[in-house]
């Protein structure tokens, strides 16, 4: 009889996984429908319950992001500096517009009705997927960036820009003639990804030394002691890590992946983790692990944070 338990498997292969690098995954937010871009030009829609690839398109360039619209169509953001609207229920793509350098990061806003881009041209881009197809038809505003753009994330009416040089800005999507506030990573090394909260308090930032920083838009003192949150971190270790933000604890490792965590994405409903186990080539080119998108089920116990013990008085 042993004491400790095996460490739990890393969860269901997908089949048909990218045959290069995966760039991200997302979950939908009404189903369990899985978006996957890739280095291999690749925009693929999984449904990870039924462990099905539901369509996949080919783009002219590596795929560095994407994001749902709906159910069955999503937007793509591509190292030829295209903008894409792909739609699989239909077979049909378009191109929404384009940068002057490769697209980094893709949102799309269901509160402004507008897709967003940040690309390594220094700028981001608002864009109305609603209009016929061309970018003079389609192209919201240009809003010029300190430097390149590395990430966005969206809450509300609030968007995070992570740029290179550790700058991030901080919009009001209903009025983008200037952030709100600029500020600095608080990290020594450059972004790597930032996530806003879903309770639209403030957001996540990660560097590439695999730190995290919680920060919040109200600066005063008393909001920067709210609660933190659950939240999970993957690294080029192949380790997943859930962590309790409020009190800066592990909550939970999962055993190792093949390879580095390139992306992760929890299913709206929390029940679903998917990773994608991908060499990010932060050691150069070498042998390594083929790509795999892995599904794991989430248990409470991963994920809920312990109650904090307090000393007991003196007598």
């Amino acid at each position: 009889m042993t004491s400790a338990h095996p460490p739990l498997a890393p969860g269901r292969e997908l089949s048909n996984p990218p045959t290069d690098g995966i760039s991200n995954l997302r979950f939908s937010n009404h189903s369990d429908h899985l978006l996957v871009s890739s280095w291999d030009k690749t925009v693929r829609l999984y449904d990870a319950s039924a462990d099905s690839l539901r369509g996949e398109f080919m783009h002219g360039g590596p795929v560095l992001d994407c994001c749902f619209h709906d159910d069955s169509s999503g937007f793509s953001a591509t190292a030829d500096n295209t903008v894409r609207r792909i739609v699989f229920s239909h077979g049909k793509e378009d191109i929404l517009g384009r940068h002057d350098a490769p697209v980094r990061c893709i949102e799309y806003s269901y509160v402004a009705g507008q897709v967003i881009t940040g690309s390594w041209d220094k700028t981001l881009k608002c864009w109305d997927p609603r209009g016929a197809s061309g970018q003079e038809r389609t192209l919201v505003g240009t809003y010029p960036q300190p430097e390149r753009v590395y990430s966005l994330s969206l809450v509300g009416n609030r968007l995070v820009v992570a740029t290179a040089g550790r700058q991030v800005n901080v919009y009001d999507l209903r009025n983008m003639s200037q952030p709100e506030q600029r500020r600095e990573s608080s990290l020594k090394y450059q972004t790597r990804c930032v996530r806003c909260y879903p309770n639209g308090t403030g957001y996540a930032l990660s560097s590439v030394e695999g730190r995290v920083a919680m920060e919040f838009f109200d600066l005063s003192e008393a909001s920067q002691a709210k609660n933190y949150g659950t939240f999970a971190t993957g690294g080029c270790d192949g380790f997943v890590n859930v962590w309790d933000g409020n009190n800066k604890k592990r909550l939970y490792q999962y055993s190792k992946y093949p390879t580095s965590i390139a992306a992760l994405s929890f299913s709206r409903d929390g029940r679903l983790l998917a990773v994608a186990s991908s060499y990010t080539f932060e050691e150069g080119e070498k042998p390594h692990e083929p790509d795999a998108i892995f599904v794991r089920s989430v248990n409470e116990i991963e994920v809920k944070p312990k109650p904090k013990v307090y000393p007991n008085p003196p007598a």
